[in-house]
């Protein structure tokens, strides 16, 4: 059997993951503070024909590709207002810390907290905002203010409360982190421990009130590189289509 039919099988697999991997940032386009992925590839065992000689090198025969891992593009969103009192965008690095339902910490960009019935800060997915900071239900209206830097207050019969401070985390290499779904990651060994402080130090951004993080999708770039796959998969489909004509001719040949 011809190996080009499988190497070109193992063509169109990694372009059909390649489509998919677009088709998702495309659908996130606009979900608060999204990243966009990448999929990278990496070419798989070669064969070797002939004898490997000390003055001869041969030949060698790839056998395909296969994909290689998922990159997350951390390059920041535009920062949209809401004009929610509680909602935060990042202005530069940072991510909030929420608790997940495992008991673990997760990490997002996502600003959209609002007060749950507690009056606790939490996501859109109903994550709680690490450290707790709740908003007390006799405060005024209109009233919650947070600094650049963090730290929270409201207004209580006239009064200024400090409700508490804002951390966030950064990694070593926050491309290493992992997509947990609802605009959570989660740390790996590959991004390594989370650096906790206040916005403004260890090289966070800082907090804009009112705002939250848009996605980084381009759908310029997106677009382009759909075509590009859809003409990589049609390349490698016409590679099994002529290897399959080939082995026709060869199967009709008489003596």
């Amino acid at each position: 059997m011809m190996n080009s039919l499988y190497t070109a099988a193992t063509g169109m697999s990694a372009m059909q993951m390649n489509v998919d991997t677009i088709a998702n940032n495309l659908a996130n386009v606009n979900t608060n503070a999204f990243k966009a992925t990448r999929l990278t590839f990496e070419d798989l065992l070669y064969q070797q024909v002939g004898d490997r000689q000390a003055a001869r090198q041969g030949a060698q025969t790839g056998m395909g590709v296969a994909p290689g891992r998922s990159e997350l593009s951390f390059a920041q969103g535009d920062i949209k207002e809401t004009g929610v009192e509680t909602n935060m965008a990042i202005d530069g690095n940072g991510f909030f810390q929420v608790s997940m339902p495992d008991g673990t910490i997760g990490y997002t960009r996502d600003g959209a907290f609002t007060p749950d019935a507690n009056g606790q800060l939490v996501s859109a997915s109903g994550y709680q905002l690490e450290p707790i900071i709740g908003i007390p239900l006799e405060a005024e209206p209109g009233s919650t203010k947070i600094s650049p830097e963090g730290f929270v207050t409201c207004t209580i019969n006239g009064a200024t409360s400090v409700l508490g401070q804002v951390e966030l985390a950064t990694f070593g290499n926050q491309e290493g982190l992992a997509a947990v779904g609802s605009n959570v990651y989660a740390a790996t060994v590959n991004s390594g421990a989370p650096l906790v402080g206040n916005p403004g130090t260890n090289g966070t951004g800082l907090l804009k009130q009112g705002n939250v993080e848009g996605s980084n999708v381009s759908v310029m770039n997106e677009m382009v590189d759909m075509i590009n796959a859809q003409r990589a998969f049609e390349s490698v489909s016409k590679v099994i289509s002529t290897s399959d004509e080939m082995l026709g001719i060869a199967n009709s040949m008489r003596r």
